[in-house]
């Protein structure tokens, strides 16, 4: 479903449960910076009307999550402020052809891996923090990631036939595996 091909490790678990300040402030610039890769999307490709309706939809929903992550943060008394990014979205990135139609499909692409390990991490988190708020907080927010990816794997068959668009999700789906294994010194998401 989620077309990813390794699992969150026990060690991502503990970093992150013993930094969840600093997690939950991720958390919040990750949802903007989705709001603003759908935005940057729908204004590439502006000529595709069930592209650009899809992707407001996921701008607006992105940008309510991020609202949600912010009011989360103040009953915390967590302030938000600025923090290192994981290199995870910049690698993917990194990996985006440079020629039309086959950018749009890997930017698309991406987006949904991107999407997809925030649900798989959701879901464990939802099912593993002993903290009764935020694993329900996380849970709540486990379908609409995954609804997102299935989005973007949709919208990239507007740009390839089906055949391509599976190919190439499971090309980056291997990279997106070796960037994961590979894990970051900091709490975040996508570390």
């Amino acid at each position: 479903m989620l077309n990813l091909r390794v699992s969150t490790s026990e060690c991502w678990l503990a970093q992150v449960s013993s930094h969840l300040d600093e997690l939950l402030i991720d958390h919040a610039h990750c949802e903007k910076k989705a709001a603003g890769v759908a935005m940057n999307l729908l204004f590439a490709y502006v000529d595709h009307v069930e592209l650009v309706r899809d992707l407001s939809t996921i701008v607006q929903e992105e940008l309510g999550h991020f609202h949600l992550v912010l009011d989360l943060l103040e009953r915390r008394g967590i302030r938000f402020r600025k923090l290192p990014a994981s290199s995870y979205a910049g690698r993917l990135h990194a990996l985006a052809g440079k020629l039309e139609p086959m950018r749009a499909v890997d930017r698309l692409l991406i987006a949904a891996l991107i999407e997809a390990r925030s649900c798989e991490r959701f879901g464990v988190l939802r099912d593993r923090l002993p903290d009764p708020e935020l694993a329900a907080f996380f849970g709540a927010l486990f379908e609409s990631e995954a609804r997102h990816h299935a989005t973007y794997v949709r919208l990239a068959k507007l740009f390839a036939n089906e055949e391509t668009v599976a190919a190439r999700l499971d090309c980056l789906a291997i990279a997106e595996a070796q960037i994961i294994a590979e894990g970051e010194s900091v709490p975040r998401v996508h570390s």
